[in-house]
């Protein structure tokens, strides 16, 4: 499965793909009904929920590509004979893409990409470009922010990147439910993003990274720029916690990807909870 590049990048890679969506979903199964791969002969973009399933279903498209297979659709049990024991049982659908299915999942993918939160890294340090790495394939939009200029290739291709002279600006630029993470090279820069990103209260996070002594420094310093007590409540510093003692970028970037995962995601989930709550008990 690709995870650095776009869905726009690798359809345009491979013209002759086959797309693969789960039509139906019944009991317990890997993936919802709705989830989709793209499979061609040089690789597969997405994912169905892996396992035996998702080998059958490859297997299944590049046989149509190649002419040696005409079903459009498999109905899969989920069962000890392919290996998998959801006990639920999935229908597939596979379509050769053309013009049209291209348009309809470029037009699919915008409109999912916009709804995903924003999460704005400032700073392309060792631990800012090892996070972005980790975050690309989730669905979050990911903004890299910095003063310098990085190594072409640094990044992978669905994070965008911005290069500005002032960056605790950009913090106006994060759309309400999103992320600040600051990660710069610059205390001092560290502490004018922090300032800017905790005026705002509608944010889901906030994270620097640092020690206790930084965060002290930090609430010293807010304190003599007229910042308020409370906005403190809304910092994780350090971020990724202190649970774990590893300072290697990757470990951190995983454990910062968790919280982000979690207060991001997981808010919306519960929001979306609460509303079909409130649709049953006909609020």
């Amino acid at each position: 499965m690709n995870q650095r590049q776009s869905l726009p990048a690798f359809l345009a890679a491979h013209p002759k793909a086959v797309l693969v969506e789960v039509a139906e979903a019944k009991g317990s199964t890997p993936r919802e009904a709705g989830a989709f791969m793209v499979v061609a002969d040089g690789g597969s973009f997405g994912t169905i929920g892996g396992g035996h399933l998702e080998y059958i279903a490859i297997d299944h498209a590049r046989a149509m590509l190649a002419g040696k297979a005409a079903d459009e659709t498999l109905d899969i049990p989920l069962g000890p004979e392919i290996g998998q024991c959801c006990g639920g049982r999935t229908l597939l659908r596979f379509t050769r893409i053309d013009e049209t299915v291209t348009e309809r999942l470029l037009r699919q993918s915008s409109s999912e990409q916009q709804a995903f939160p924003d999460v704005f890294l400032f700073g392309a340090g060792h631990v800012g470009l090892a996070l972005a790495t980790a975050l690309a394939p989730l669905p979050f939009n990911v903004t890299v922010v910095e003063t310098r200029q990085i190594e072409p290739g640094a990044l992978p291709e669905t994070i965008t990147f911005r290069h500005v002279p002032m960056p605790e600006t950009e913090v106006e630029a994060i759309r309400p439910g999103g992320a600040a993470v600051i990660l710069t090279h610059d205390h001092a820069l560290d502490f004018l993003i922090a300032r800017q990103a905790l005026a705002r209260d509608d944010l889901a996070y906030t994270g620097m990274i640092g020690s206790a002594t930084k965060r002290a420094t930090f609430s010293r310093w807010l304190m003599r720029e007229g910042g308020e007590a409370a906005w403190l409540n809304r910092l994780t510093l350090p971020v990724g916690g202190d649970t774990v003692k590893d300072k290697r970028p990757a470990v951190i970037a995983a454990l910062v990807t968790a919280e982000l995962v979690t207060r991001l995601l997981g808010a919306r989930q519960a929001k979306s909870s609460t509303r079909q709550d409130e649709r049953v008990l006909g609020r």
